[in-house]
């Protein structure tokens, strides 16, 4: 029998996180490791797991940064890196910010299937990382119809 494909999520704290977890639902059964910027949010995934009698699931916490902070940023790209490296998952699914980037461009070096949602705080334009991702996510999603192009991203519902 052909085990589940290892999944991938990752997002910085905050919105994002909050954004992908209400995502959860789609990877029920699958091999999933988290990774985000806030170590605290380990408990609560562990526990999620645990209401809903999934087993307990591989968490990883990498340095939290942004484009200001470029020490920190070089930190974080080799964490998630060697996250990539380490698990070898067969698709990431990333609703940004920082370590979604890196984590989907290093994925696409190991062949993994690469999915980018933009967040939904960007109602009048693409983010950053979602427009420099474009090239490298095998599916790039929108959460804004209006946002929407024939050549990504695409629209495909909101995360509300």
């Amino acid at each position: 029998m052909r085990s589940p494909p290892k999944l991938m999520v990752v997002a910085s704290a905050g919105g994002h996180w909050v954004q992908l977890m209400r995502l959860r639902k789609a990877w029920d059964g699958l091999d999933v490791v988290y990774m985000t910027t806030e170590p605290g949010l380990c408990d609560i995934v562990k526990t999620m797991a645990r209401d809903e009698g999934a087993p307990s699931p591989k968490f990883i916490s990498v340095t939290d940064a942004n484009l200001t902070e470029k020490a920190r940023l070089a930190r974080q790209l080799f964490e998630v890196l060697f996250a990539v490296l380490r698990h070898r998952p067969d698709v990431i699914i990333t609703t940004g910010a920082a370590p979604g980037y890196f984590a989907l461009r290093f994925g696409k070096l190991i062949k993994a299937r690469t999915i980018w949602v933009d967040s939904m705080a960007n109602a009048e334009k693409l983010s950053k990382s979602g427009k420099e991702v474009r090239k490298y996510a095998d599916l790039w999603l929108t959460q804004w119809e209006h946002l929407a192009q024939s050549d990504g991203p695409h629209f495909m519902g909101r995360v509300l």
